[in-house]
């Protein structure tokens, strides 16, 4: 696959043209710093401030034009999986994510207890979710890897790309007037809907510390998704910059991610680098999966 990094300038250029990813809600060019809070819309006060604030304190807000500059990232780790019912501890673990035309490709490969080594590609885009096999964009070429349909994955999956530490943010954002937002124990909860899984609703709780650190205020430490009866947890700890030295843009991004179905965790992941200077990321949707989710 091929990756380029975006100068600064032409992705705020890309961001000022996509309104959807845009924290507020003025015209391009004409927007103008924040107004101080709105008198309280609710328990938890004006929405449209806290997601503001939600946003700003893990470091996406950017430009004079103040919208929401994260259009890509990736992030790369270590730690264990929940495969087949066992745990398989980490070899590799490197996801990359696309918010503008929404997909995320976790690419891993562990050895479970038994010394069995596994490997998988598990990639959602849009209303499509599949596995790529044997390399990233297996199935697109003839000849080059293949491709395995997964659509029953497709809501787990989508569930992860929105519950994810920038994703919670853009999906609450997106969720307009069905977000929304309260305190708990002196702590700001923001409740949305995920995107693409009609019923699936998030409850965000923000970190609310008195410390100085990234994060200390306004970053998700713990989501909940209940979706029927399945209750999915992330939580969400030691917040820095893991970018490479010299590309670290203040852009925050959770240390340890924990992710648990019910009781059982399924990932427990320790970053250890990210890239959030928005990579050339794509997931084109290959033709066979396409067919199948018809």
């Amino acid at each position: 696959m091929r990756v380029m990094v975006l100068t600064i300038a032409t992705v705020a250029a890309l961001i000022a043209g996509a309104a959807q990813i845009s924290i507020t809600a003025q015209t391009p060019g004409t927007q103008k710093p924040p107004a101080a809070p709105a008198k309280a819309a609710g328990p938890g006060g004006d929405l449209k401030t806290m997601l503001y604030n939600w946003a700003n304190h893990m470091g996406m807000i950017r430009g004079v034009q103040e919208v929401d500059a994260i259009a890509t990232l990736e992030y790369l780790g270590t730690g264990t999986m929940t495969v087949a019912g066992q745990p398989c501890k980490l070899t590799k673990y490197r996801a990359t994510i696309n918010y503008q035309t929404p997909g995320m490709r976790a690419d891993f490969a562990c050895t479970r207890a038994d010394g069995q080594a596994h490997q998988e590609i598990q990639v959602v885009s849009g209303t499509f979710a599949w596995n790529e096999v044997g390399q990233v964009g297996g199935g697109l070429v003839p000849g080059e890897g293949s491709v395995v349909p997964t659509m029953d994955a497709l809501n787990e999956r989508l569930i992860r790309l929105w519950s994810g530490p920038q994703g919670a943010v853009k999906a609450a954002t997106a969720g307009g007037t069905n977000t929304k937002v309260s305190v708990v124990g002196g702590k700001h909860v923001v409740s949305y809907p995920i995107p693409g899984v009609s019923g699936a609703i998030a409850t965000a709780t923000l970190s609310a510390s008195s410390g100085q650190g990234p994060c200390a205020m306004n970053c998700a430490e713990r989501i909940e998704v209940r979706f029927g009866n399945a209750v999915t947890e992330f939580t969400y700890s030691n917040y820095a910059d893991f970018n490479d030295k010299e590309e670290r843009l203040d852009a925050f991004f959770a240390g340890r991610i924990v992710e648990k179905r019910g009781t059982a965790t399924v990932l427990d992941l320790t970053v250890n680098r990210t890239n959030t200077g928005n990579l050339y990321i794509v997931m084109p949707v290959p033709p066979n999966v396409r067919k199948a989710g018809q």
